[in-house]
This record gives C-alpha cells, sequence and structure tokens, in this order.
C-alpha cells in the first residue's frame, strides 16, 4: 500500500499502538465469526477485502480513511482468514498454530523494538521490498497453476517472511523518525496489521513445511 503520509499534526508509536491492538481484536473476533460463515460466502468476502485495499490508495489520495473502515477491513480479514487457520490446526495442531504465532509477535515485536529504539533508516530497503514484493506475488500466482517443489516452496516462504519483517522495520522507522499526521493514522495502522497478519501467515507456512520435512 502507500505508505508517503500527509502533514499536520503528528502522532507518534504511543498513539498508534492502541489502534493497532483494536485492529487484531476486531481480526480475532472475525476469526471467531468465521467458524459459523458458510463455506460459499468465504471468496465474495476475500473480493470485498481485496477491494477495500484497493480503495484505502484511492481514498488516501483525496482525504483521511477512517477508523470504521479500519475495523470493519479488519473483522472481514478475520473472517477470510478462519479458513487458512482452520486448515494449518487440521495440518500442523493448535498447538503449532499457536507456537507460529508465538514466533509472529516476536518477530514483529522484535523488529518493531529494534526500528524504534535505534531509529535507524530503512529507507534503502523501499526498492528491494517492493520488487520482492512483486517477486512473491508473481511466484503466488504461478503456484495457482504449478505446484512448488520443494525448493520453490521454502524459497516462497523465506521470501514472504523477509518481506513482511523488511516492511515491518521500514514503517516503524518512519513513524519514530517522522511521525504520523493524526488523520494518517488509520491507513498506518492499516499497513501494520497486513504487516502482521501477512508475517503471521508466512511464519505458518514455514513450520508446515518443517513437520512435512520430518
Amino acid at each position: 500500500m502507500d505508505r508517503t503520509y500527509t502533514s499536520g499534526v503528528r502522532v507518534t508509536m504511543g498513539e498508534i499502538f492502541p489502534a493497532l491492538f483494536f485492529s487484531l481484536l476486531f481480526a480475532t473476533v472475525g476469526l471467531y465469526v468465521g467458524q459459523y460463515v458458510p463455506r460459499e460466502l468465504f471468496l465474495p468476502l476475500m473480493v470485498v477485502e481485496i477491494i477495500m485495499v484497493f480503495a484505502a490508495m484511492l481514498i488516501r489520495r483525496r482525504r483521511a480513511v477512517g477508523y470504521g473502515f479500519l475495523y470493519a477491513f479488519t473483522f472481514i480479514s478475520g473472517v477470510t482468514l478462519y479458513p487458512a487457520i482452520w486448515n494449518y490446526v487440521s495440518e500442523i495442531g493448535a498447538p503449532m498454530v499457536l507456537a507460529a504465532f508465538a514466533v509472529t509477535v516476536i518477530a514483529y515485536g522484535g523488529a518493531a523494538l529494534y526500528a524504534s529504539i535505534t531509529k535507524a533508516d530503512f529507507s534503502f530497503l523501499v526498492g528491494f521490498l517492493f520488487m520482492g514484493l512483486l517477486a512473491l506475488l508473481g511466484m503466488g500466482i504461478v503456484g495457482l497453476f504449478i505446484p512448488f517443489s520443494s525448493t520453490a516452496n521454502w524459497v516462497y516462504t523465506l521470501l514472504g517472511v523477509l518481506i513482511f519483517i523488511g516492511y515491518t522495520l521500514f514503517d516503524i522507522s518512519q513513524i519514530t523518525r517522522f511521525g504520523v499526521a493524526r488523520e494518517d493514522v488509520p491507513i498506518v495502522v492499516l499497513n501494520l496489521y497486513l504487516n502482521f497478519v501477512n508475517l503471521f501467515l508466512f511464519i505458518l507456512r514455514l513450520f508446515g513445511l518443517n513437520l512435512r520435512r520430518d
């Protein structure tokens, strides 16, 4: 998503983390609701989710994205995550899914803490991250039609982990160094939320690959 923000009254991570917490809370509620959603509704909800991401980018160019939009998106995201999470629970077991979540929290929190404390400039990563994201999307599309080899699976999964840790470092460093306009908090939180969720999914994938290798 677009990671350039408007000028105005600047806020820091202290005001952004509560919104991120509530985003994850809404996603958790959505994940719980997902078990009661008819299977045939998941695909339309995924389409709605994708449309909302593009809508956020378009809205962002004209006016601020609101908290209502943010929390509606994270709730729907939680609902659409349910099939993937349930599949991993069935495949590798609930304890391993929880372990993957714990690893995600540690990796995400560690990257965020490092970027916050050091105030290092990670803007040099932008080009690499963008190209890596394009490669990730391309591999994902190809994987829909051609099954990955074991090596390609590992490359794809590790690339995903590195990219979303990289985006977390970049986003948190930008917030720490420059602050965020108050009206941009929802779109910033949406970026941080997507970093977390995608990192979690790739770490889950990594756990699954590791167990299948054993």
